[in-house]
């Protein structure tokens, strides 16, 4: 089986890429539409916007965020038929997450990734 990937939104599209889902609920900033080469938009597998505003705000700490994240998922009905198009996905190539943050180290694509990773065992 193939590897799913993250990479920042603003980083230089790659034959290696694969697959490319955007998991912001919200478009990037400064990017048009027709300038961010993606072949899905994942809304159904982003953060709830109240989990988000609390770590964004620095009232939860990332391992708490990353925790109330992961509850999200695992009780979404549209986080499982993600779970089997990345399946369908990984049979033909790699799956790339793209993902705005500023943060490559503290992030939800991050937290997607090591939890889609766990899913498709």
């Amino acid at each position: 089986m193939h590897t799913i990937k993250v990479k920042r939104v603003y980083e230089k599209p790659e034959a290696e890429d694969g697959v490319r889902v955007l998991v912001d609920r919200l478009w990037p900033r400064g990017l048009k539409k027709e300038a961010l080469p993606h072949d899905y938009w994942a809304k159904e597998v982003t953060p709830s916007p109240e989990l988000r505003t609390l770590y964004h705000r620095g009232e939860m700490p990332f391992a708490g965020f990353a925790e109330g994240y992961e509850e999200e998922l695992n009780g979404s009905s549209g986080a499982a038929a993600f779970v089997e198009k990345c399946r369908g996905w990984l049979q033909q190539g790699d799956v790339t997450l793209l993902y705005a943050a500023k943060d490559t180290g503290k992030n939800h694509a991050l937290v997607l990734q090591a939890w889609l990773c766990r899913q498709l065992r």
